[in-house]
């Protein structure tokens, strides 16, 4: 998976300034094995959304359906950590023992909430494990086993000439001191997650010294006010962002060393 600068061009409206989310209606169910490129290309084109410039978010769920990322809970043995946990909290231990399964450690548990380390190095709800919108009833969905993979896979499958296809994989998590849930980027390929403004100055001449915008997750957020769970929208290109460079996720993730509330 590589990080290098790409020679990515910005789509043609970005000179204007105004941002363009589109979202792709009509995919049908996933499942595993399903091309989601294919399936992408079908939904924007019967749509008139050109691809090639633009940015494709892609909601987490349809990459892990996808790939086959889905675990029934009929086939769980939960341990005793798990049985624990669950009677603490109220839950279904076979969906605990998923949880830790998917998780280097457990960051906070309480309220019937367990706030985890996954094995990406996100922190999280459950590890995002997930029971909404399955296949099937009593069916969890995982993460993607490497978000970044994914995106990269997926952005190389979409991009035709003139111009590279970006793909930011998102997902919703909760956030410390706030409540609500916002979607964030989990994997990104074609485009810097992060913008890095350090050593440039603000209007008035003063030198910005720490402001490192997250790119990848203003643009998750933003496609995420169309991916509601109930339209049926895991898809949204945006359109007449002025990207460049490349990279994943993985370079946002904040160390644990310079982490004050971990």
């Amino acid at each position: 998976m590589s990080d290098a600068p790409s020679s990515a061009a910005a789509p043609s409206t970005a000179a204007s300034g105004i941002l363009r989310l589109i979202p792709l209606p009509g995919l049908p169910e996933i499942e595993p094995g399903t091309d989601l490129a294919a399936l992408i290309r079908e939904a924007a084109g019967e749509a008139g959304v050109a691809l090639a410039g633009n940015i494709v978010v892609i909601c987490q769920k349809i990459v892990s359906k996808a790939e086959g990322r889905l675990v029934s809970l009929e086939g769980i043995e939960p341990g005793d950590e798990a049985r624990e946990i669950a009677a603490d909290h109220d839950r279904d231990p076979r969906q605990v023992q998923i949880v830790l399964d998917e998780s280097r450690r457990i960051v906070r548990r309480g309220n019937g909430v367990l706030i985890t380390e996954t094995r990406h190095g996100f922190v999280c709800a459950n590890a995002g494990v997930d029971l909404s919108n399955a296949p099937g009833e009593d069916v969890a969905i995982l993460l993607p086993i490497d978000p970044d993979a994914s995106a990269r896979r997926l952005h190389e499958a979409l991009s035709e000439p003139p111009a590279p296809t970006p793909v930011i994989v998102t997902d919703t998590f909760g956030r410390p001191w706030r409540d609500g849930l916002v979607d964030v980027a989990l994997g990104s390929a074609g485009l810097a997650p992060i913008r890095d403004d350090r050593g440039s100055r603000d209007r008035a001449g003063r030198e910005l010294l720490v402001t490192q915008p997250a790119t990848a997750d203003q643009l998750a957020a933003a496609a995420g006010l169309l991916m509601l769970k109930s339209a049926g929208i895991p898809v949204v290109v945006v359109e007449g962002f002025p990207f460049e460079g490349d990279g994943g996720v993985h370079q946002i993730l904040r160390d644990s060393s310079t982490d004050l509330f971990r």
